[in-house]
C-alpha cells in the first residue's frame, strides 16, 4: 500500500507542478484497442467523458461511448464515438467529433511476453470550421480537425508492464477551417485557414498495481508523442505557410485508477498533464490537464 501511495502522489505532484499544455489528436484515445481482452465475457460497452482546461480560457467536456467486441482468441475489435463541448471568450460551441474503428490481432503468449498488433482509422464527424454567431472559430472550439486518419500499432504485455506504440497519419485532409487571427481581435490563437496538419508517433509505457483483492488497480503510465513536421495554413494571400514550432516532442503522464465493482462492472478515473510541450500548438489540442471518467459493462 505504501508503494501504491509513493505512485500516486509522485504523479499527482508532477500533474499539479508542470501543467503547461498537451497534444493529442486522437493517438492516446485508442490504447483500448492495444489491451487484449482477457474476460470471458466478448462484449464491452464504455460510458465516460473527459474534462479539460485548454489555451486561453477553454474548457471542455468531451463525452464518449466505445463498443468492443472479442471476435476470438486472437481477433477484436473496438470502436468509440466522441462529442465535444468547448467554452470560452468566444462562446460556446458543441458538436459529435469522431468516430474510432480499431482492430486487433493478439499473438501466442510465450515466457510472461505477448504482442498484439492493431490497425484502425478515426473518421471526422466535421470539416473543423464550426461558427458561433457566423464569426470563425479557431481550432481550440472545433470538435474534430477534420482529417481521416489512419492508426498503425504493436504492443508489448510483460508481467505487470504495457508498452506500446503507434503512428497516427492524416490521409485525407477534409479541414475547411477560416480562422484567422487577425481578424480575430486577440492573439489567443494562430491563424488555421485550411489547416494541414503533420503525423504523430506515439511510445507509451504503462505499469499495473494491483491490490491484494484485485478490486483497485493503479495504472501510472508516460507518453512520448512526436509531431513529425510543421503543420502549415494557408494566408490571405492564398499561399500556404509553415507553421513555425509546430513540430517536436510532447510527454504526458498519466494516473488511471480502476476499481471493478463486480466481474461484469467496472469504473475508472484518470488524470492526465504534460510535462514537456511543443513551442507552437495551433491544433487547438492543448491541455494543461485532462480529468476522465469511465464506467465499463461487460457482457
Amino acid at each position: 500500500m505504501k508503494k501504491i501511495l509513493f505512485v500516486i502522489i509522485t504523479v499527482l505532484s508532477f500533474t499539479i507542478t508542470t501543467a503547461q499544455g498537451c497534444s493529442d489528436a486522437g493517438i492516446c484515445s485508442i490504447n483500448n484497442g492495444f489491451v487484449p481482452n482477457e474476460k470471458e465475457q466478448k462484449n464491452t460497452i464504455e460510458i465516460g467523458t473527459v474534462f479539460g482546461a485548454g489555451e486561453a480560457d477553454v474548457t471542455y467536456i468531451s463525452p464518449y461511448i466505445s463498443y468492443s467486441r472479442k471476435l476470438n482468441e486472437r481477433f477484436s475489435w473496438s470502436s468509440r464515438v466522441t462529442f465535444s463541448s468547448a467554452d470560452g471568450s468566444f462562446g460556446t460551441r458543441a458538436a459529435f467529433g469522431d468516430a474510432f474503428l480499431i482492430g486487433n490481432y493478439t499473438f501466442v503468449a510465450k515466457n510472461n511476453t505477448q504482442w498484439s498488433a492493431l490497425a484502425g482509422w478515426k473518421i471526422p464527424f466535421t470539416s473543423a470550421n464550426l461558427k458561433i454567431n457566423g464569426y470563425s472559430l479557431p481550432l481550440d472550439y472545433q470538435s474534430s480537425l477534420g482529417t481521416f486518419d489512419l492508426f498503425l500499432g504493436t504492443n508489448l504485455n510483460y508481467k505487470n508492464w504495457n508498452f506500446n506504440a503507434a503512428v497516427q497519419i492524416p490521409v485525407f485532409n477534409n479541414n475547411k477551417n477560416s480562422y484567422f487571427s487577425a481578424f480575430s481581435g486577440t492573439n489567443d490563437f494562430p491563424s488555421t485557414n485550411l489547416f494541414e496538419r503533420k503525423s504523430d508517433a506515439l511510445l507509451r509505457a504503462t505499469y499495473s498495481i494491483k491490490t491484494s483483492n484485485k478490486k483497485f488497480i493503479f495504472k501510472p503510465n508516460i507518453l512520448f508523442i512526436y509531431h513529425l513536421g510543421e503543420d502549415t495554413f494557408e494566408n490571405t494571400f492564398g499561399k500556404r505557410e509553415t507553421i513555425i514550432g509546430s513540430d517536436g516532442l510532447t510527454v504526458n503522464g498519466n494516473l488511471i485508477t480502476a476499481y471493478a465493482i463486480n466481474n461484469t462492472n467496472s469504473i475508472e478515473l484518470s488524470l492526465a498533464s504534460p510535462f514537456v510541450i511543443r513551442d507552437s500548438r495551433p491544433d487547438g489540442l492543448t491541455r494543461s490537464f485532462v480529468l476522465g471518467l469511465q464506467y465499463q459493462h461487460s457482457f
